[in-house]
């Protein structure tokens, strides 16, 4: 979806329909968001299979990672829209071009906040979680290595 959106933000938004742009950008930023989101967890998902192997059942999983998934970004974009509905617009980069604008966040501080900083939460936590599963992995390694050299001698 996050795709078809791009696609056809430049298209939509040459009709001049500020309700139209709004909607596009909205739903360019939620699924923007619900993209990385989705990430997010399945970094989660990695460590849950790899590092705490055992004793790990979470009832309703699917259905926890669902909420979160499509959750967590309906709630940010929710609080944005709650402030202020004009922060999502028509950007127009060049007057000649009807093609060339796009319905995005409009306000900087916005857009970092909502995009930059979100993205750049779910990168550190991405990273955590690989950090955390390649020690496990080496730990299960060197484990594995001095069994053998003991059953060797």
């Amino acid at each position: 979806m996050l795709n078809m959106v791009f696609l056809t933000n430049s298209w939509l938004s040459s009709f001049n329909q500020p309700g139209l742009c709004i909607t596009v950008a909205v739903l360019l930023h939620y699924f923007l968001l619900a993209a990385f989101t989705w990430m997010c967890l399945e970094s989660v998902h990695f460590y849950l299979a790899l590092v705490k192997v055992f004793n790990v059942y979470v009832p309703k999983y699917i259905l926890k990672c669902c909420v979160a998934g499509w959750g967590i970004p309906a709630i940010v974009i929710t609080i944005v829209l709650i402030i202020n509905k004009d922060f999502y617009g028509n950007g127009s980069h060049s007057e000649g071009n009807p093609f060339s604008n796009f319905c995005w966040i409009q306000e900087n501080i916005v857009f970092y906040i909502s995009v930059v900083a979100y993205v750049f939460v779910i990168f550190l936590t991405n990273t955590a979680m690989f950090i955390t599963v390649l020690l496990q992995i080496h730990s299960v390694k060197s484990r594995t290595q001095k069994r053998s050299r003991i059953w060797k001698r």
